[in-house]
């Protein structure tokens, strides 16, 4: 049965979790009348539903009763966003940086949830131009690909190291297709000095696709583009301690300049 109403998201956070609080709060919101699509720990004192609810007065009565409660704080109570669907789905929250809000964290054990959240982003059309960074063999390009198989989209390199270094000066028609996801390494791009390239780098930046650049901070030493830019930018660690340096990957032997 299809369930009509507006989605919102509850996050509460504990102060003590005693017995069958949970239940209270389902049997609270089962009373109004409101639908629970998901609930799950986002946080060790915190706990996020995905609500379905069908009128503004529910609404309403829902926000003055939790007010009430002692044993819990309401922490959010908005429409969905993102972030919130990830939370309840994976039970953590994306790490985003305070200061600038298109810049999100993860470390390698995260690759799942980073491979939900660049899939939801996939599935919305029009250009977005997302930079990841991280560094050699962290995860970058495998969770570049599994998140275009997730979003059910085609993904198209540029440029690439994955099987063996790759540098396109030209794409068959139906690879020029708006739908597909296409993927540049800017370590292999930045070094390349072949006009063809970076051409076609330009006719794909031009069309309302979704763009996935490594290495981005390279990427736009060599070019008209800047970090500005960029709609997202995802930082991939092994921990959280872990410092991106570009040495090791002028290093990496994978990266040799093209002759």
């Amino acid at each position: 049965m299809r369930i009509i109403g507006q989605e919102w998201y509850l996050e509460y956070e504990i102060h003590k979790n005693r017995p069958g609080l949970l239940g209270d709060i389902s049997s609270l919101l089962g009373m109004l009348g409101i639908n629970i699509i998901t609930i799950n720990g986002v946080d060790n004192e915190r706990r996020g539903l995905l609500l379905v609810i069908d009128n503004e007065e529910k609404t309403t009565r829902l926000k003055n009763i939790l007010d009430t409660m002692d044993n819990i704080t309401v922490t959010k109570f908005r429409k969905p966003k993102l972030r919130d669907r990830l939370a309840v789905r994976h039970g953590r929250y994306i790490e985003r940086d305070a200061d600038d809000k298109k810049t999100f964290r993860f470390v390698r054990d995260e690759l799942g949830l980073l491979v939900d959240f660049l899939a939801e982003i996939y599935k919305v059309e029009g250009h977005k131009l997302i930079g990841i960074r991280g560094m050699p063999r962290v995860g970058k390009t495998e969770s570049i690909v599994a998140s275009s198989v997730c979003a059910s989209k085609r993904w198209v390199f540029l440029s690439s190291t994955l099987l063996k270094q790759t540098l396109r000066t030209r794409l068959i028609d139906d690879e020029y297709d708006p739908d597909n996801v296409f993927i540049i390494d800017g370590a292999v791009s930045s070094r390349s000095t072949s006009e063809q390239h970076w051409q076609l780098i330009r006719e794909i930046m031009r069309l309302p696709s979704t763009k996935v650049v490594e290495h981005p901070d390279l990427f736009v030493k060599q070019n008209e583009y800047s970090m500005d830019d960029f709609d997202y930018i995802i930082e991939l660690k092994n921990d959280r301690n872990e410092e991106i340096t570009y040495e090791a990957v002028h290093r990496d032997p994978e990266f040799e300049t093209f002759e």
